[in-house]
């Protein structure tokens, strides 16, 4: 691991790459609540079968696609979903799913069920860390809270953006599907 002077950026090889992130006194900053959906969330949209080293090219592309199937401007819908699903960790293959509450008979449909989920609410503070924010937040997930929770991952994850995701003070909401762990 790489630390820069002030010892807060981390730089790791993963899947070729060098990918940054804040140390975990940074990724502490994180505050995740558990909240119970009390009904099914039935999406429009697309899927794609994805893998982890191509996703970054795949969710804009599959986006694009859809905003076009929508007869929307890119950003025209909101609330607008980004589903992960069935992970294998075998293959780091999943399935992805981009979507929003917009009925067409041209797109697919997913309900995203009622339940238990982990959430949290991240805000970077540039636009172009949304992705370097996003793996934080899924890595403190996975790695930090989700171990010493209480609950299991039911396998299923998404973002969701609302009107509070766009503007000066952006965020989004991740939720994470659980369950309470069985002793």
């Amino acid at each position: 691991m790489l630390y820069s002077q002030k010892g807060t950026l981390m730089a790791v090889p993963c899947d070729n790459y060098l990918c940054f992130w804040r140390d975990r006194k940074q990724m502490g900053r994180l505050s995740f609540s558990v909240i119970d959906v009390d009904e099914d969330k039935v999406i429009y949209g697309l899927s794609k079968k994805t893998n982890d080293k191509v996703q970054s090219k795949d969710i804009p592309s599959v986006s694009k696609k859809y905003y076009e199937l929508a007869n929307r401007k890119s950003g025209g819908v909101i609330p607008f979903f980004i589903v992960s699903k069935d992970y294998d960790e075998s293959t780091k293959d999943f399935e992805l799913f981009i979507g929003g509450l917009l009925e067409n008979e041209a797109l697919e449909t997913l309900i995203i069920p009622k339940g238990l989920y982990g959430k949290v609410t991240i805000k970077p503070k540039m636009g172009f860390l949304w992705g370097l924010s996003i793996g934080q937040a899924k890595r403190a997930f996975y790695m930090d809270w989700l171990p010493t929770s209480g609950y299991i991952a039911l396998n299923m994850e998404y973002e969701w953006h609302t009107e509070n995701s766009t503007g000066k003070n952006a965020q989004i909401d991740i939720l994470f599907s659980i369950k309470k762990h069985s002793n």
